[in-house]
């Protein structure tokens, strides 16, 4: 059992994952001693992969059991054969895909693999890039810094025989959905197209496209080099290797699979305190005595209900809120919506109001909301964001009824929100900065707290929303983000450039910013 920390550099965005690994490392392997493996350290300790036809890599990834890390853990070898299917039909032609989006503040683990071990995952892309006889392969990020770290390990190899592009995507939940994905590294908007559209058939820019999840390919890049038996020898017999999993949303650590929960949980000094939530903010809440118990296969956390998804794991600590925390991640997915359809865009914020509203005190027909907001919005959404939301908030309930009975009643539970499930953005404050909890979201007591003296402030400047026409695209997420302000014309553009943004409206404004796929708003005199 080993931990390991890498120091971020200069430049890099405060969220950087440390290392830990149980067990000899796969993926994780060589980073003990080096911030990044570069391209000659790369080779060093892992060798040259093999060349490998498409049948032989069908057969690979069907003897060692490999499944998409992603989430939703669909079989690698049908992915590869559903491509080559389609591929005949489509003149030979195909894509490659890398998911490397994350757009969970709860997932890092693709993160560290692009920053730290980019060449392992550009190894199972271009390994099945070539069997494929792909035209592309694209990895589609949303930092900065992966961004630049994916481009210099490109750099690093020299002229490749199928090109490879590392591009930024808009920063959101639901970039990472596969038909947004595709559309974005296609040039698009990237938006979910609302339709059931496999990528084997149809993804970037038209073509049949194997897109799978940044550690998949990294799993796969392992998987040739030791081949199946060697691939084999650790983890679960029904589910073989290793797997990556981001603990309290700042640990990576790499396991074997069957390694029981509570085992990670102790490797990075943590307990299941109130419960655990398994794969993020679309999973699971485990309560303390599963997560005592509970080892990490599909099989076992099927038992629970529950799936690893994109491998975050969430312990939620005694002393926080789990009412409060709940309340503040489900404003978050709210906002987090790509804004084209009524069950994201009406539906979740009244889902996070209500679920508010009986948090701070509401009663039992708030709570009966909150459950009717719910049904509002199952399958109903143009991707799966409003059902994994819904999923997110009814597991809550299930998970602390005593809670959500007490808060709703207006008794609460005395603990503040320390905002303990990481979020980003204006949302990241729900309502008040973590620990200082206070009144009846936090802690359910009506107590009027302390006076303070408030912080003397500048005058706020003269604030406008301005459009750039030369970007503009005239897709109205705009309008619905900012009502009332922005009003499109016949034609579906804004009808005015420039527009007066007055205090009130000061955070929707910033959303549209957030939100705008050509990037086309801004706010001017911002401060």
């Amino acid at each position: 059992m080993t931990y390991r920390h890498v120091l971020p550099a200069a430049g890099r965005t405060p969220a950087v994952p440390t290392l830990a690994t149980l067990g000899p490392p796969r993926l994780l392997a060589g980073l003990d001693g080096t911030e990044r493996l570069d391209r000659v350290a790369h080779l060093a300790r892992h060798g040259s992969p093999p060349d490998l036809s498409a049948s032989e890599l069908v057969a690979l990834a069907e003897d060692t059991g490999l499944r998409g890390r992603g989430g939703a853990g669909f079989p690698f070898a049908r992915k590869l054969s559903a491509v080559l299917e389609a591929r005949r039909r489509a003149d030979g032609r195909a894509a490659v895909v890398v998911n490397g989006s994350e757009g969970e503040p709860g997932c890092l683990k693709d993160t560290a693999l692009l920053l730290y071990a980019p060449h392992l995952v550009l190894d199972g892309a271009l390994l099945a890039a070539r069997a494929l006889g792909a035209e592309e392969v694209a990895v589609g990020v949303t930092r900065a810094d992966v961004a630049r770290s994916v481009r210099r390990a490109i750099a690093e190899r020299g002229p490749l025989s199928t090109p490879v592009r590392a591009q930024l995507l808009t920063e959101r939940f639901v970039t990472g959905e596969g038909t947004a994905l595709t559309d974005g590294l296609s040039r698009g908007p990237g938006l979910p197209s609302g339709r059931k559209v496999r990528s084997s058939e149809r993804g970037l820019n038209g073509l049949p496209t194997l897109l799978s999840n940044t550690e998949t390919y990294a799993q796969l890049a392992v998987a040739a080099r030791l081949g199946a038996l060697g691939y084999r020898n650790t983890g679960d017999p029904a589910e073989p290797g290793t797997v990556l999993l981001t603990v309290a949303g700042e640990r990576v650590v790499e396991a074997p699979t069957g390694v029981p929960l509570a085992r990670v949980l102790a490797l990075c000094g943590l307990s299941p305190g109130r419960g655990v939530l398994i794969g993020g903010y679309h999973g699971t809440w485990l309560p303390p005595s599963a997560a005592a118990t509970a080892v990490l296969t599909r099989e076992a956390l099927a038992a629970y209900g529950a799936v690893l998804g994109a491998g975050a794991v969430l312990p939620l600590p005694e002393v926080t809120c789990p009412a409060g925390e709940t309340v503040r991640v489900a404003r978050w997915m709210a906002a987090e919506s790509a804004g084209q359809c009524g069950p994201c865009v009406l539906g979740l914020p009244a889902l996070a109001d209500a679920l508010g509203q009986a948090v701070s005190g509401g009663g039992q027909r708030a709570l009966d909301a909150v459950r009717a907001r719910m049904r509002a919005v199952e399958r109903r959404g143009a991707c799966s964001h409003p059902d994994g939301t819904a999923r997110f908030v009814a597991s809550a309930l299930a998970a602390f009824p005593e809670e959500f009975a007490g808060h709703a009643r207006g008794a609460g539970c005395g603990r503040p929100v320390l905002g303990v499930l990481p979020v980003t953005g204006e949302e990241a404050d729900g309502g008040g900065p973590p620990g200082t909890g206070g009144g009846r979201h936090a802690g359910g007591h009506a107590a009027t707290p302390a006076p303070r003296s408030p912080a003397p402030r500048s005058p706020a400047p003269d604030q406008r929303l301005l459009v750039d026409w030369t970007l503009c695209q005239g897709h109205g997420l705009c309008a619905d983000l900012v009502p009332g302000m922005v009003r499109l014309g016949a034609d579906g553009y804004p009808e005015r450039a420039t527009m007066p943004l007055p205090a009130r409206m000061r955070r929707r404004a910033q959303l549209a910013v957030r939100r705008c796929p050509a990037l086309a708003l801004r706010i001017q005199g911002a401060g």
